[in-house]
């Protein structure tokens, strides 16, 4: 089994809305694949932004593939991302793993959800 990790920035005032709105993209396209074991959204508010988690957890990689493409190191991008003035790291963290459990749950005073 793999993880892959993206972690993206928006500005606090666009904390609440970007967090819906990954739900409804990352979140819910990430479960819909054939292969997904699980999604996990963790945010971080730091002063003026709000850092954006999102742990992925896959069969195999070519699991991962059918939500990622050919290049799943690359972050996938969606076409609402400026509207939150995001600031998305282009590569994501993929690593072997051998438990779909929620890498989150070790925070601290941050906001985290799981899902499933």
């Amino acid at each position: 089994m793999f993880s892959r990790t993206w972690h993206g920035v928006t500005p606090i005032i666009h904390r609440d809305k970007f967090e819906e709105y990954e739900y409804e993209t990352g979140i819910k396209d990430t479960l819909k694949v054939e292969g997904n074991q699980g999604s996990y959204l963790k945010v971080i508010e730091k002063g003026e932004y709000a850092h954006f988690f999102l742990c992925t957890f896959w069969d195999d990689m070519d699991s991962m593939k059918k939500y990622s493409g050919n290049n799943p190191e690359i972050a996938v991008d969606y076409p609402e991302d400026e509207k939150y003035n995001l600031i998305s790291d282009p590569i994501v963290v993929i690593q072997k793993v051998i438990t779909n459990e929620n890498p989150f749950l070790s925070g601290h005073g941050c906001y985290e959800n799981a899902f499933m």
